[in-house]
């Protein structure tokens, strides 16, 4: 079977599969009840053609109005355009000057011209109200009216299906229809032949069957939607930092209104449609929105920004102009959310189980209906009686359709499929109180089978709560023990301070704020936190400082150069250039150093040592470090020129210190146990990623640690060697890890979770089996890039999302387990006794209450396990691991064929073991019969909780889920007995009948236990 299922529902990976392999198992699902509900987890795909051509039309509209805005850029320099618009009356009344379709327009279409006529960025911002440098004025009724002129921020979602739609598709299934039929045309002959109410008994117990099974559907569908809906929720949450009221703020990007200034940096999402206001190097990728993958250049002269696209490089302040469905990217998304997630592998690969049993079970369920069916014809041949048919007839003919077409409800495991979903929107629920947000509900099986973590070490494996703690200035080292005890005037004259502060405060992408409460506010990365802080101890003033001089042009930190740069102009049109980085590298550039009394010294060999063993001495110490340099440019420096990298002077070196994660070691140690191999790939200099390596137990004796420069150098061939032992990777690029990942995965055949925060990040996420994104420091392209989001950005979190991987995994397969076994059984009792007696023991009412025990209730019971610190003890499944083991064969057909003799034991002897006889002794043998076999799946359901341990018990009282289960199964099944008997073709049994059936399930039990002791080839 698991080679028919790879080679036709294999196709389908965890990501990024196409839409031709999405098609071709859709059409080999040859046998399903209710496609509605079958599919319902499954991506739209003719929704997803409409998103393409919406991209493609956006992109032909975006090249038309670039070409039309350049051209009235050349018609429009140096003429004044009169404005032939009109303000609507009810936007003049609300204090606004501009309607929302206008600004719309504006941006949308790229239109330089009408943006002009109203006055430019500036004239915009008058018109809304707002002040460029302070932002919006918060009063209540104020942003109100706001809002009700220009919309929200919010994008048209589909609704919450209620809980009637879903009745109505469970209604849909094929065969309930088929048997709803049945029902009503025995209502009628039964009614006809012996009145009411006797004659209603069998139709109405097919009807009370049916809704019983289609409310019980129903309503676990529906929980399930509401699950999926509230993490789509949590998905969507996206914060911004705004200027309102003249203080920096972070709000939710659903709270913005135009008018609002936007502070967008590397990483961000635009949440609106927006005009530049000002920045430097702005970049913006536009391919979610257009599908056209090269950046566009965002300025002054073309300051239009689109809602969705990101901010590839650079940083900017916004001014908001339309949001929500005003926006080109709220349209797509309202079709784009409709086109749903990728079914999963193990999805589709129940699909596929579910379609080789339903194709044998529609067989059978011919074969019986013809075997029952010649069986009337020839007894009423052989009586002569052919040509004159009863309504007694007519009813057993129908039920012998009724029969058929309940095997086929039985045997078509409809909810293999369904049990997947059910078991990932349980576990994605919980992973969320985990600290774990899942976007893709394939990662969480595919977790399950990783064998590979490649984790970042900034914030992940640390705090990311960084403090400078040493620093190296004129050559001299200084332990900074805490801010109060700062005090470096004794080894640096105050120029070098000045230069100092002024490289610190002015060659940053953070930012120190006054807040609401008058207190300073440091914004930024942990990085540029701790040197700002350092900065601010050292008595500078962030704000002062910074208007000394002008910004003439910004080169942003990337992790490819590992360097920032920025171009001051100093009082007396002089020019100073500013650069900070990776030490090494800022180092290398360097030719002169300041000594202590302040002067300029070249930086011959003996200084180059004493610096770099000082970077060495930090880095061992498990220091980030970084080296702060300037270069004077003279009078001569235009904006257009690169920032020159060579001829700098060292100011000097600092240590920041970012201590380890509690707990971190400990989950290193996990991970071991369970198989999976961590590899630490940082940017950091080589011994600070050994020293923290070490510390979390990552780097071992026998491991390798190699520098991305060296990595990357390497041959096929001896990458093909080096690969297996690396356990560090420092001073590393994006690239790097994307070709380490890339081998991994196809080399070695690894399945390769690895982490990342920022933009450049992006390709390894993508290529990846599991990317994990940073949610604390992570970028929002990180994030949309990444299929588990770490809301702490915590490795002991990845290692719960692998153990509730794995958990997933296992609840699937013992489900599947249990669920099979219950087919083969039902299948073939039913089957062997229509050819044997001509009868069969299990009605379709009582089929219709075996399928939902093994169907719904099945999947509740032990698709819900929570996860145990024992699946951290065994190996991953990898990816070469068959889903349908040998071991779950085993227990299949052991508990079979134990299930099978004893209920064919008690059809063929029930009589005489019961001393049974008379007119009732047939519908007491079966009555004992359906009572054992239900007895039997109770008792295996607890059986399957284990698939090879003997011990079942161990944690069933935790498991709520399953107890409720179990209690709702044998209550009903004692009430379908015992009052139900004339709807559910039962009788009354007495104790010693009860004890009997309940002991013969649960004789299944050590019958269970006894398999496992039979060892199985390993997989």
């Amino acid at each position: 079977m698991e080679s028919y299922l790879n080679d036709n529902f294999g196709d389908v990976k965890a990501k990024n599969s196409s839409e031709e392999a999405l098609r071709r198992w859709r059409k080999l699902c040859s046998v399903v009840k209710n496609p509605k509900r079958r599919f319902r987890f499954t991506a739209n795909l003719s929704k997803r053609s409409e998103v393409e051509a919406m991209k493609k039309t956006n992109q032909e509209k975006l090249r038309i109005a670039v070409l039309v805005s350049k051209a009235a850029l050349q018609f429009i320099q140096g003429i004044t355009i009169r404005s032939g618009y009109v303000v609507p009356e009810e936007v003049k009344a609300a204090g606004f000057q501009i309607c929302a379709n206008e600004l719309g327009s504006i941006v949308e279409s790229h239109d330089v011209k009408k943006l002009k006529m109203h006055g430019g960025v500036d004239g915009i911002a008058n018109k809304l109200s707002t002040s460029l440098s302070n932002g919006l004025t918060t009063a209540n009724e104020r942003l109100k009216r706001r809002q009700e002129i220009y919309g929200i921020n919010k994008f048209t979602e589909s609704m919450v299906q209620s809980f009637w739609v879903f009745v109505w598709e469970a209604l849909q299934d094929t065969t309930l229809i088929i048997l709803a039929v049945c029902a009503f045309v025995s209502l009628i002959v039964g009614i006809t032949m012996e009145g009411w109410p006797k004659g209603a008994h069998d139709g109405l117990g097919i009807v009370a069957s049916i809704l019983l099974v289609v409310f019980v559907t129903a309503t676990s569908d529906y929980r399930q939607s509401l699950q999926f809906k509230d993490l789509d929720k949590e998905k969507k949450k996206i914060s911004i930092q705004v200027t309102r009221d003249g203080f920096r703020q972070k709000i939710s990007i659903y709270d913005l209104v135009p008018g609002d200034i936007v502070h967008l940096s590397i990483g961000d999402q635009v949440p609106s449609d927006g005009l530049f206001i000002s920045g430097y190097s702005l970049l913006i990728n536009e391919s979610s929105l257009t599908g056209e993958s090269e950046p566009v250049c965002i300025n002054a002269e073309y300051p239009f920004l689109l809602s969705g696209t990101k901010v590839q490089d650079g940083s900017c302040k916004m001014l908001v102009t339309a949001v929500g469905m005003r926006t080109q990217w709220g349209k797509l998304l309202a079709t784009l959310s409709e086109g749903g997630d990728d079914e999963t592998p193990l999805q589709v690969k129940l699909n596929g189980v579910a379609n080789i049993i339903g194709q044998i079970g529609l067989f059978f369920a011919i074969i019986t209906f013809a075997v029952l069916a010649q069986r009337l014809v020839s007894r009423k041949y052989s009586e002569g009686l052919l040509l004159r048919w009863s309504g007694d007839d007519a009813l057993q003919m129908l039920e012998f359709l009724a029969i058929a077409v309940t095997i086929i409800v039985v045997a078509v495991p409809e909810g293999l499929p369904l049990a997947v979903t059910l078991t990932l929107a349980f576990a994605m629920k919980k992973m969320m109180n985990d600290k774990a947000l899942v976007r893709h509900l394939a990662a969480c099986e595919t977790m399950g089978s990783a064998t590979t973590i490649c984790s970042d070490k900034t914030g992940t494996l640390t705090t990311n709560r960084m403090t400078v703690v040493k620093v190296c200035i004129c050559k001299n080292v200084v332990e900074l023990i805490s801010d109060k005890d700062v005090n470096l005037s004794s080894y640096i004259p105050d120029d070098v301070r000045k230069t100092l502060l002024q490289s610190i405060f002015s060659n940053t992408a953070g930012e120190i704020v006054t807040d609401q409460g008058g207190k300073l506010e440091i914004l930024g990365t942990p990085t540029e936190t701790a040197l700002l802080q350092f900065g601010l101890s050292l008595g500078g003033d962030f704000q002062v400082l910074r208007q000394e001089s002008d910004i003439v042009k910004v080169e942003p930190f990337n992790s490819t150069k590992k360097r920032m740069g920025v171009v001051l102009q100093l009082p007396g049109a002089c020019y100073r250039a500013h650069c900070k980085g990776a030490s090494e590298i800022i180092l290398a550039a360097c030719t002169s150093y300041l000594d202590s009394a302040g002067n300029v010294l070249p930086l011959d060999e003996a200084a180059m040592d004493h610096h770099k063993r000082t970077i060495d001495s930090f880095a061992s110490e498990a220091l980030r470090t970084l080296c702060l340099a300037y270069k004077e440019l003279g009078g001569d420096f235009s904006a257009k020129e690169q920032i020159p990298f060579e001829g700098y002077t060292c100011i000097g070196i600092v240590g920041i210190k970012d201590p380890v994660r509690p707990g971190v070691k400990e989950s290193v140690a996990t991970c071991r146990t369970a198989g999976i191999t961590v590899r630490m790939v940082t940017g950091d200099n080589i011994n600070t990623a050994k020293a923290i390596a070490r510390e979390c137990g990552i780097l071992t004796d026998d491991g390798m640690v190699i520098e991305g420069p060296k990595f990357r150098e390497k041959s096929l061939e001896e990458m093909n060697k080096l690969i297996p032992k690396i356990q560090v990777m420092a001073r590393s690029s994006p690239l790097d890890k994307h070709t380490l990942v890339k081998h991994l995965r196809n080399m070695f055949n690894e399945v390769v979770a690895v982490t990342g925060d920022g933009t450049n990040d992006a390709p390894a996420l993508h290529e990846a089996d599991i990317g994990l994104a940073m949610g604390i420091s992570g970028t929002e392209v990180a994030k949309e890039s990444a299929d588990v989001i770490i809301l702490d950005d915590n490795f002991s979190t990845i290692v719960t999302v692998a153990k509730w991987g794995r958990s997933i995994y296992v609840n699937i397969q013992k489900f599947v387990q249990f669920q099979l076994t219950v087919n083969v059984v039902a299948l073939i009792v039913n089957f062997s006794s229509a050819c044997w007696s001509g009868n069969v023991p299990l009605t379709a009412v009582q089929l219709l209450w075996v399928n939902m025990i093994m169907d719904t209730l099945g999947a509740l019971a032990l698709a819900t396990e929570p996860p145990n610190d024992e699946l951290m003890q065994r190996a991953p499944v990898g990816r070469s691991g068959r889903f349908i083991s040998s071991t779950m064969w085993r227990n299949i057909f052991g508990q079979s064929m134990y299930q099978f003799m004893a209920i064919w034991y008690l059809q063929t002897q029930g009589k005489a073991i019961f001393g049974l006889d008379g007119s009732t002794s047939d519908l007491t043998v079966n009555t004992i019969t359906f009572n054992s076999f239900v007895f039997c799946q109770v008792f295996n359901e607890i059986s399957s909780r284990e698939m090879e341990k003997i011990n079942v018990f161990k944690g069933i009282l935790q498991n709520y889920v399953l107890l409720g289960v179990l209690m709702t199964t044998v209550v009903f099944q004692f009430i379908i007995i015992q009052f139900l008997g004339d709807f559910a073709n039962t009788t009354p049994l007495t104790l010693k009948q009860w004890f009997a059936t309940i002991f013969i399930g649960f004789l299944g039990m050590p019958i269970a236990a006894l398999l496992k002791l039979f060892p199985t080839r390993s997989i």
